[in-house]
């Protein structure tokens, strides 16, 4: 019986088997905190990736080439100097497939493939994983801009670059597997619309 009692009193050995215990604990605490420290840094990339696209977007060429080039007072029967109203712009959206009007457009909507693939290398200075399928591009209507302008488009949108669909995969994610980012939007007003390069 004293043997017995002696046992249940002897704690040697017990600061490794407490030591045991965590361990497991804290590198899971670990991984988590560095899984969310990574999270946080892909949140970021396509944040400043969709702020870099967008810049990029406004000083070059636009993706509708038709929009750049066509002339509301000559075809779109508005009269010269007058600002183009959303009617006859109601905006179009480009993706890597083509561009399509948000109503009905008097002028074309050949994508200009260059211009495109230009701002999606530059997004992907920013965020390498970023694909052409990823990138929508939206020119809205701003109430800027004449009929006639001479020097330029006609309209001076408002250029909404999207990134969507984006996937990401933890480092550790042996329990949760890679999950959807959210979407990222950033919005500038069109500058000169013309050109292949920006800062």
């Amino acid at each position: 019986m004293t043997r017995f009692v002696a046992f249940l009193r002897d704690v040697r050995g017990a600061t490794a088997a407490e030591f045991a215990m965590v361990v497991p604990i804290m590198i899971i605490f670990l991984f988590g905190i560095m899984d969310a420290g990574f999270y946080a840094w892909t949140l970021n990339q396509g944040e400043k990736a969709t702020q870099m696209g967008a810049r990029w977007a406004v000083a070059t060429d636009m993706v509708p080439s038709d929009l750049r080039t066509y002339s509301f007072a000559t075809s779109g029967g508005i009269s010269q100097g007058e600002v183009v109203p959303q009617s006859a712009f109601p905006g179009v959206t480009c993706t890597n497939t083509g561009c399509t009007c948000k109503g009905t457009c008097s002028f074309g909507l050949n994508r200009d493939a260059a211009a495109f693939d230009q701002i999606v290398a530059r997004m992907q200075d920013y965020y390498a994983d970023i694909e052409a399928e990823n990138v929508q591009i939206d020119y809205d209507w701003s109430g800027l801009g004449f009929s006639g302008d001479p020097n330029g488009p006609d309209v001076a949108p408002i250029v909404t670059v999207r990134l969507i669909d984006m996937q990401h995969d933890p480092l550790f994610g042996l329990l949760i597997g890679s999950f959807g980012l959210p979407d990222f939007a950033y919005s500038l007003t069109a500058e000169d619309s013309e050109g292949t390069f920006s800062n």
